[in-house]
């Protein structure tokens, strides 16, 4: 993994069974479209994280497909109904086929 892409992830603490909870991604990447031009006129290649997928204990909860529209540093938020807790797994994958993972537990009141 390149050491300037860092996933981070916000995940609530104490939700109660059933409790509807907002969890915040963010990660640091250039999302380069493949449209510019360095200083010598030459086109940067295209270099984006194309999809995301969050799991809770390997079954699936959320999924975004991102296109080079996306801005750098990607932050994606979303809801979740929290009936039991366990771990949450974050994968975001780029184009070259990388992938940056990172984990949170989910720990219910």
């Amino acid at each position: 993994m390149a050491d300037y892409i860092k996933p981070r992830v916000k995940v609530p603490t104490g939700a109660k069974p059933g409790e509807i909870i907002e969890i915040k991604t963010l990660i640091s990447h250039p999302m380069e479209s493949g449209q510019r031009k360095d200083t010598n006129g030459k086109i940067i290649p295209r270099k984006i994280i194309n999809s995301f997928v969050c799991t809770l204990d390997g079954k699936q909860v959320f999924r975004a497909e991102l296109e080079p529209a996306i801005s750098a540093n990607p932050y994606l938020s979303f809801c979740l109904r929290a009936e039991r807790s366990g771990t949450l797994a974050f994968a975001w994958t780029d184009d070259d086929g990388t992938v940056y993972k990172t984990e949170e537990k989910l720990t219910l009141a």
